[in-house]
């Protein structure tokens, strides 16, 4: 894999959006070795003034410019802005981490969650992928139990709340919510029907074949993440009215028989799951923001198919399901060098 220094030089690109901003506060939590953090932003942040550690960092707007002398880009920005500075900043020599969807499923580009796949990042990967939120805490779970009884069969429900459609969207449950218990009109903006009290069984634009965008992200992002090509998996996403957490419902038939104890003590060992073992002790999303594990509970075999699990898989979509995956990832790769 690539190089980069012991003490890089790391920049975030996006620093003042919500996954951006997220990403300046684990790595100074994690402390990540790091001689200078530049934050890069539109012209409009330009000049707002974060602290990291004792310092103060000073935003400057993003251009072709600003990656001159960095060693890993952190990119929290949409996929337009991605396709355009990536490339640019790769130019520049530095290793590019990447959470839009731009460059998630080009053949060349490794997408990556560490606890699963990091060994995929070859020696001259410039550009790293950062899954979608609902894959990167899909896939550790799908990992375990496929390296005990080979996965069959996958089934996906997600439960998604509104920070993985960003700030706006924060803002829009937040007043939906006050307006209608003041008995108020509420603007309607960010989502295409209201949010507040309501789930929305649609993330993303609906492509031909009537799965949105979001769904497909999760069944290709997985089986490209595992190197399962031909997994047989299917996804239904769903935006409901929670501030920060994503929940998902999962169905596992698997390959050959297994041991209910034995996929729970793997489960239990695995780096970054957090497993909660009594029936009425799961784990709910409001239990989990801040935190960086993905969270599974409700572990219980289903007897619809001979070989088969039900389980509930919770994660801090803007933490682990964005900024920790991207840093983790950081973390890695000055350790390797």
């Amino acid at each position: 894999m690539r190089k980069v220094s012991k003490k890089p030089v790391i920049a975030i690109a996006g620093a003042t959006g919500l996954v951006g901003s997220e990403m300046l506060v684990v790595l100074a939590e994690r402390n990540v070795p790091c001689a200078q953090l530049k934050l890069l932003a539109s012209k409009d942040s330009a000049g707002e003034v974060y602290k990291f550690h004792d310092q103060e960092v000073e935003v400057e707007t993003l251009t072709p410019e600003s990656f001159a002398g960095v060693d890993i880009a952190l990119f929290g920005t949409s996929a337009e802005i991605s396709a355009s500075f990536v490339p640019q900043a790769v130019q520049a020599g530095a290793v590019c981490i990447d959470n839009s969807s731009f460059f998630r499923m080009k053949p060349e580009v490794p997408l990556v969650v560490p606890e699963v796949n990091f060994s995929s990042i070859g020696e001259g990967s410039s550009i790293i992928a950062n899954p979608n939120c609902s894959t990167i805490q899909l896939v550790p779970v799908l990992k375990v139990v496929h390296e005990i009884a080979g996965l069959r069969h996958v089934v996906v429900s997600t439960y998604q709340s509104v920070s993985g459609a960003g700030k706006a969207a924060l803002d829009e449950l937040w007043g939906q919510t006050l307006a209608i218990f003041n008995q108020q009109e509420f603007a309607q903006e960010e989502f295409q029907h209201q949010i507040a009290f309501n789930c929305i069984p649609q993330i993303d634009v609906f492509l031909d074949d009537g799965f949105t965008k979001e769904e497909h992200k999760i069944i290709q992002e997985s089986r490209k993440i595992l190197g399962l090509p031909d997994l047989r998996i299917t996804a239904t996403a769903v935006r409901v009215p929670v501030f920060y957490g994503h929940g998902e419902s999962v169905f596992i038939e698997t390959e050959k028989p297994f041991e209910l104890a034995e996929l729970s003590r793997r489960l239990e060992h695995a780096p970054g799951i957090s497993l909660r073992g009594g029936h009425e002790d799961f784990p709910m999303q409001c239990d989990v923001a801040g935190t960086d594990d993905v969270h599974v509970g409700r572990l219980r075999r289903d007897a619809s198919v001979p070989n088969g699990i039900s389980l509930w898989v919770v994660a801090d979509n803007v933490r682990k399901g964005a900024a920790v995956n991207a840093v983790q990832i950081a973390e890695r790769l000055i350790a390797s060098s």
